[in-house]
């Protein structure tokens, strides 16, 4: 059986694909679709909303489940940096695969401050 901090890390993984689809999947899709294009910005805000109920359904459950106080391990402060660096990873591959992002060095330096904030949020 999964635990329930894997199953709400893996509801936030899941979540953050649909945020980042949400935020700046139009962007993309501007770009190689002409009908895209010509929406106007309140029609991209709605595509975006509607991506963006699905974040929702899968972040609140994550958080609820992940909760201490719900019976997850986590406290908000360790839910919140969790999601955090889920966030800005999935937002990496995202950015290297659809736009052909080169990585450079201060990338992987904020990464390596992204490894320390959780090392010091889980610290007792």
């Amino acid at each position: 059986m999964i635990s329930n901090g894997v199953y709400s890390v893996l509801l936030l993984l899941g979540s953050n694909v649909f945020m980042t689809l949400a935020w700046y999947g139009h962007l993309k899709l501007k770009a190689d679709y002409s009908w895209f294009a010509s929406l106007p910005l309140l029609g991209v805000v709605a595509f975006s909303w509607f991506i963006a109920f699905f974040e929702y359904c899968l972040q609140v459950p994550a958080n609820r489940i992940g909760f201490i106080e719900n019976g997850g391990p986590f406290d908000v402060m360790q839910l919140k940096i969790i999601q955090e660096v889920v966030s800005l990873s999935v937002f990496t591959l995202f950015t290297v695969i659809a736009f052909k992002t080169e990585l450079k060095w201060n990338h992987f330096a904020a990464f390596i401050c992204l490894i320390m904030a959780v090392y010091f949020v889980f610290k007792k």
